[in-house]
């Protein structure tokens, strides 16, 4: 039909029809060029078509990762636990898409302040809707490190190398975060295995003596004082031990009591730290573990409702934190510790679901029960197709989604404020 009509159209109008086609591509051209120029972007036309450009130098040495599966990367793949995370679905989502140790379907949040990646060219022309889908910058910053590895894997490869070659991996940073561990020494020892805060604060010690061996006693000196040290961990003391009355602990201590023997232990942890020339930490307060599928299915909430009296807890403990964070700076004033409120942080996302495009606060991802939080995610069939709409990726820990906001406001408050009394992005540039 359509060749019948053509036929019944005079040349020069088809010579007119044809001239009016091209000049409405042109406009369209022109139009989408103009939008991409003028629109939010990151990047600019000819990063399509230039050759990969070599990242930026780091904004500091190294990060350096003490904490618990909020920050493990593979540490427990070498112990003998049940808080392992190297099985699938596990890291599905991940740069690799396989399992990696990190409690998550993809990264978490130090992977995101750490890591510098360029993303593709298409992210430049993404419609600015929901937050979850625009996150992503056509030029990530951040530190500008590669994954940090974690330490016991670091260590077997060293015991096999000899001379300058053992802290190659080293000098970039090192990760120490062992899951289930806990600032009390047998807190998450139900799991099995794990580094607790003292042993890891040990292994970077040990990490200190080598480089210093390697480069020089000034260098790694220097090394340690502008590098950032990343903290997270805490919350197994409660999960854990105090609320399972571990020996019997809520008779001996009040929940404000044990808040105090906890913060006074990472206090003398931190000093530690300090005795190393350890100079800029981020220390990270807990989240609203009782917001965790986990408990709401352990106490029965029928209506999603938080677990109140966790979450109090929690708030005390990450008051002490802050409270013993400022008195640390006052009375070390060549050091800055960051205090970051996960707390604060997470409550947001769970009040404000649909601005930051999930669909469902209560219900992990992966597991079972009325929440999926009945035991722990143990096999992919346990997941759903779609982690970006979940807060919740298994029982206890956050999706790659959540991470990210996260790692967004520690690194320069994007969404809310969580940091005091500086975000990352300002601490690296701090001069101590």
């Amino acid at each position: 039909m359509l060749s019948s009509l053509r036929a019944h159209v005079p040349p020069r109008r088809a010579r007119q029809l044809a001239a009016a086609a091209a000049t409405a591509r042109r406009k369209w051209l022109a139009l989408l060029l103009l939008l991409f120029l003028s629109g939010p972007r990151h990047c600019s036309a000819a990063d399509a078509t230039a050759s990969p450009s070599p990242p930026p130098a780091p904004l500091v040495p190294a990060l350096f990762v003490i904490g618990d599966s909020t920050a493990d990367v593979g540490t427990n793949n070498y112990l003998g636990t049940l808080a392992r995370a190297d099985r699938e679905p596990y890291g599905r989502d991940f740069d690799t898409h396989r399992p990696t140790g990190r409690f998550s379907n993809g990264r978490i949040p130090v992977d995101y302040l750490g890591r510098y990646q360029k993303p593709l060219f298409l992210h430049c022309f993404q419609k600015q809707t929901l937050l979850n889908a625009t996150m992503t910058k056509c030029a990530a910053e951040r530190l500008g490190l590669p994954f940090v590895p974690p330490y016991l894997e670091q260590n077997m490869r060293a015991a096999a190398g000899a001379g300058p070659a053992k802290i190659d991996g080293m000098i970039q940073g090192v990760n120490y975060a062992s899951a289930a561990a806990g600032i009390i020494s047998t807190s998450g020892s139900d799991l099995g295995m794990h580094v607790s805060l003292t042993q890891q604060v040990q292994q970077v010690e040990d990490t200190y003596e080598q480089l210093s061996l390697a480069l020089g006693e000034a260098a790694a000196a220097n090394l340690f004082k502008k590098s950032v040290f990343f903290v997270s961990i805490g919350s197994n003391d409660f999960i854990h031990y105090y609320l399972r009355n571990v020996s019997g602990v809520q008779m001996r201590y009040l929940p404000w009591e044990f808040n105090q023997l906890l913060v006074s232990t990472m206090r003398q942890e931190i000093k530690n730290l300090y005795n190393i020339n350890v100079r800029k930490v981020i220390l990270m307060g807990l989240p609203p573990v009782g917001c965790a599928p986990h408990f709401l299915e352990e106490y029965g909430s029928q209506s999603g409702e938080c677990i109140d009296f966790i979450n109090n807890v929690v708030i005390e403990f990450n008051y002490a934190l802050r409270h013993m964070s400022n008195e640390f700076i006052i009375q070390h004033p060549d050091s800055m510790i960051s205090y970051c409120d996960t707390f604060e942080g997470s409550v947001d996302i769970l009040n404000n679901r649909e601005r930051y495009g999930f669909v469902t606060t209560t219900d992990a991802c992966c597991g079972l029960g009325k929440y999926g939080g009945l035991i722990m995610c143990i096999l992919p069939q346990m997941a759903c197709s779609d982690a970006s709409s979940h807060v919740w990726w298994d029982e206890f820990h956050p999706t790659d989604a959540v991470n990210r906001i996260l790692a967004d406001n520690v690194w320069s408050s994007q969404h809310t404020k969580m940091c005091y009394p500086l975000d990352l992005q300002q601490m690296v540039k701090l001069k101590l």
